[in-house]
Formats: C-alpha cells, sequence, structure tokens
C-alpha cells in the first residue's frame, strides 16, 4: 500500500518529529488515513529486513481506525474538544509491556499464543492520550540481554546496518524509531535496555528515575525496583513529551512519585543556558571496566560537544569496590529475575523452553540466601550515597552507553571484550548497572560513529529525580552535535531529504532545514 500524503507537506511525512506530525493532525493539515498509510508503507519497506516491529495488526482494521479518528476530529472540531497529543500517531508499546488485544509473548515460546486482556498503566495512558497502536515492537525473551532476538519473533537488526546487533531489550522500539517506522516510542530498562539501544541506532532514551513512570499491575509492586518503562525518540522534545504522558502518580503502584508529567515541566521549553554546569566523566572507572578498541576515544572526541555549550569536563572515578558492586547487581537482579520465573522455571515442560541465560539467572537465584539479598541493598546503598557525594560537585556523571560496539547479529552475545573474557551473558552491559542500581535518572546520547560507521551512544546521570535537567541537555546536545544530522543510510538511499534525527521538535508541521 502506498502513502497519500497530503499535498501541503514538502518533505516526507514521517520525517516529522511526533510532535509535528500531532499539530498536523489537529490542526487537519494531515488526517489519519495518510499518517497510517505512509506509516504501513515505510514498515512494508524497511521491517522485513530488521524486523522491529511484530504482532502487527492487518492494514485494513488499522486504516479504518484512523478513519474514525479522523471522523472525530471532524465531528467535534467545531467544539475545540481537547486531544491527546499522540491522537492519530501510530504506536508500537514493547512486547514486555501488555495492550488488551495484542499478543504478550515477551518473546517466550512458552507465551508464544498469549494476548493481553488488559493494558498496563503506562500503555493505558498511551492510549488515553490517542495513540494507534499498530502492534509490538521486539524484545529479548523476557527482555534478559541486551541483543534482541527470540524464538518466536526472531532477530531484530540494527537500522544502520543489518549486519549488526540492534542492542536491547528495547532494540525493536530504536531501530523502529530510526527507521521512522514510528516517530516516537516506549520502551523499558533494567540493565541498558532504553540506553544501549539508543546509542546503537543513533536515537535518544531515557531512564527515568525509581517511580517516576508507575509500574503495574504486577504481581509485586514492592521488591521490584531494578526496571522501569520509560520514552524513545529521535529529538528531546519528542522525548520529554512521552516521558510526560508516561509518568505521574497512580495509587496502584505505591513506588510511583507524586505528580504529573505536566506538573514536571517535561511539556515546556527546554531551551535554557547550560554555562559553567560541570561534567564528570567516569570514562572506564579507571580500566575496571572492559572496552573494544575505539569505543573510549570516539565517547571522550563526543566529550568536546560538552565544552562547546559551555559545560566544564573534568575525569572522575568515585572511589568504590566495583567487583562487589558487580556482585550486588547479581544477586538483586538473579533475585528479581527468578521470582518474575518461578512458575515457569519449577515446571520441567516449561523449563526446557527457556532460553539457557533465563534458567542460568533462575538458579542464579535461587540459589541465594535472605542475607545475600540483605547484603546486596545494604550495598546498593552505599553505592547511592557515594554518587550523592559526586553531585556535590558535578551536575551530571557520563560513561559509555556500552563497552563494545554493535557486534554481528548472529552472535549470542559477546564473550570477549577488549580481550578480556566475559563470564555471564551480560557482563559486557557492567557500565550500565551503576544508574540502574542508583535508581537516578539517566539520559542516552548518540555519541557518533566508528571509522566502520557503527554507532555509539554516552549515557548521562542526573541528580535525583531531575529528568528536567537531562532533558535540557539534550536538546542542547541535538543542536550542538554535527552527528545528528546522519541517518540510516538506507534511509538516505530511499532518496528523504531530512535527516530523521533532525525533524521538528514542534510548533510547525514543516520539516526545518
Amino acid at each position: 500500500m502506498k502513502p497519500t500524503p497530503s499535498p501541503s507537506f514538502s518533505e516526507p511525512l514521517l520525517d516529522l518529529s511526533a510532535r509535528a506530525l500531532s499539530q498536523a493532525i489537529q490542526k487537519r493539515e494531515v488526517s489519519c488515513v495518510e499518517v497510517m498509510q505512509a506509516t504501513l508503507a515505510q514498515i512494508e519497506r524497511y521491517n522485513p529486513e530488521v524486523n522491529a516491529l511484530v504482532g502487527l495488526r492487518p492494514a485494513n482494521a488499522l486504516l479504518q481506525e484512523a478513519r474514525a479518528r479522523d471522523q472525530s476530529l471532524s465531528q467535534t472540531s467545531q467544539r475545540h474538544q481537547p486531544r491527546g497529543w499522540l491522537y492519530g500517531l501510530p504506536q508500537a508499546p514493547k512486547d514486555l509491556s501488555p495492550v488488551a488485544g495484542l499478543p504478550y509473548t515477551q518473546g517466550s515460546p512458552v507465551l508464544a499464543r498469549q494476548v493481553a486482556p488488559r493494558d498496563n498503566l503506562m500503555t493505558a495512558r498511551l492510549r488515553a492520550a490517542g495513540a494507534i497502536f499498530i502492534g509490538k515492537t521486539n524484545t529479548p525473551e523476557f527482555g534478559l540481554g541486551s541483543h534482541t532476538y527470540n524464538p518466536v519473533h526472531g532477530t531484530t537488526r540494527n537500522a544502520w546496518d543489518s549486519r549488526w546487533s540492534a542492542g536491547g531489550s528495547s532494540g525493536g522500539a530504536a531501530v523502529a524509531l530510526a527507521l521512522n517506522l514510528l516517530s516516537v516510542a516506549d520502551g523499558s530498562d533494567m540493565m541498558g535496555s532504553l540506553r544501549n539501544p539508543a546509542g546503537w541506532n543513533h536515537v535518544y532514551g531515557l531512564r527515568p528515575s525509581l517511580g517516576r513512570v508507575p509500574k503495574g499491575p504486577d504481581p509485586d509492586l514492592f521488591f521490584q525496583q531494578l526496571g522501569t518503562e520509560g520514552p524513545m525518540a529521535r529529538n528531546p522534545q519528542d522525548l520529554a513529551w512521552m516521558l510526560a504522558t508516561q509518568a505521574g502518580f497512580d495509587a496502584r503502584a505505591p513506588l510511583s512519585l507524586s505528580g504529573s508529567g505536566l506538573e514536571a515541566g517535561f511539556m515546556g521549553r527546554l531551551d535554557t543556558n547550560l554555562k559553567g554546569r560541570r561534567i564528570a566523566w567516569l570514562g572506564n572507572l579507571n580500566g575496571y571496566l572492559a572496552m573494544d578498541p575505539g569505543v573510549l576515544p570516539l565517547c571522550e572526541a563526543a566529550l568536546g560537544h560538552f565544552q562547546t555549550l559551555g559545560l566544564e569536563v573534568e575525569a572522575l572515578v568515585p572511589d568504590f569496590n566495583y567487583e562487589r558492586l558487580w556482585t550486588t547487581w547479581l544477586h538483586l537482579r538473579g533475585f528479581t529475575v527468578a521470582g518474575q520465573l518461578q512458575a515457569l522455571y519449577a515446571n520441567p515442560k516449561t523449563r526446557q523452553q527457556l532460553k539457557p541465560e533465563a534458567q542460568w539467572e533462575a538458579e542464579q537465584g535461587q540459589g541465594l540466601s535472605a542475607s545475600d539479598v540483605y547484603t546486596a541493598s545494604v550495598w546498593r546503598t552505599s553505592w547511592y550515597q557515594r554518587l550523592l557525594a559526586c553531585f556535590d560537585q558535578f551536575d551530571y556523571l557520563v560513561l559509555p552507553s556500552a563497552q563494545t560496539f554493535p557486534f554481528a547479529a548472529e552472535l549470542t552475545w559477546p564473550t570477549e571484550v577488549g580481550g578480556r573474557a566475559m563470564d555471564t551473558y551480560h557482563r559486557w552491559m557492567e557500565v550500565t548497572l551503576y544508574a540502574s542500581l542508583a535508581g537516578l535518572p539517566t539520559l542516552g546520547l548518540p555519541a557518533g560513529f566508528s571509522e566502520a560507521g557503527q554507532p555509539m551512544g554516552l549515557q548521562v546521570i542526573g541528580r535525583p529525580r531531575d529528568e528536567l535537567s537531562l532533558l535540557q541537555l539534550a536538546q542542547a546536545w541535538h543542536q550542538a552535535a554535527p552527528f545528528m544530522a546522519r541517518r540510516p543510510p538506507r534511509l538516505a538511499a530511499a532518496g528523504g531529504s531530512t535527516p530523521a534525527s533532525h525533524a521538528s521538535s514542534g510548533g510547525s508541521a514543516r520539516v526545518h532545514k
């Protein structure tokens, strides 16, 4: 099916930012049907190769839903009835988040036929904001591992080169954004799942503060404090608006933060003067973290753009026992994952269908004592306090978003990084656990490209509950970093003239050049 965009648009319709596309729909400069037609054509063109979107609904049903949105908009336009900003925009939540009536496989063959009976809190908010759910974005089995593959839907491939991994576990979302299959997306993050795929596909991801995006409904709403849902986008303003939609207190989520995304200022202007703010560059923690050749030099070169913006950059390695912190992570993650998978692991028939890494996590968790878990929580608390002390001198803490460039998509996980053997399936992503354990808001920024054209990212850890400052930093970065004008080769080859990552962040239906 070919898209039929409005003749008032001189630029490709899907190059528009989510905000600009939303405003165009609200002003009736473009119809929901036109947006859906363009989206379906884009999916037909690119998704078979990259496998970012799964469980897609029939095109006829989606066009019918878009047509109904247009009719409703026309009937109520005279009364100026307010609409959610996602009204008519195609969305595909990550397959770890349930959406009523859509597949909810979580990448597991055990759940291959499962359909969600209801939305969770986050997807319900996307629905209330007007989104049209077209399917799901692909994820590793149960989100385990930062490489998006599973036996149900297959492997998601990098937007920049299909030979490479897309990262994970929000790999499908990141690739869909980079190739304009979605204008904005959701994801989730326990061990870098919003940050690594963002860096590897040249988009933005933001892991919110603990409790910023309410979790549930889930069987456990108190102990699970490592993972969180959050936004991904091609530009900071869309990232901020998506976070505003996801965020806000809900009594059904007892750990959720008070207030709403609107009250937090996420939907306001992000432009601000950053001059004089201080960045601590943690790098590879003075050699503790294994890094593949080229990762550190690329990231350190990218730091220069912070200095261009008037920020001060200084090297820092917080004094801490990092090997003990790794053990802390293993215990808390094993405790959580083993609890979530205990029923499937206990049944021999379903256990054998779990991937080896899931079985390993369950076994590790079941071998823990109460003392092990408590001690890990104490060490986690000490780490949080150590980072708080760093913020006495610095405004942001920065590390690479991964320890290696995108690897071959056929690999299960890299067994060696920087000449060092990786002793677990996720040791190569150790760099991401520091923000996760602290529960601090963390921004995933594109950092540029290797000589081979492989994307890389930075992760910027902010002060407690200060997502707004991170979003402001992202806005300045978006305007200052010259590599933000680059786009995946397959999009450039298609003849589009405007970089997807530079699409207008609002205020106009046209793309700003």
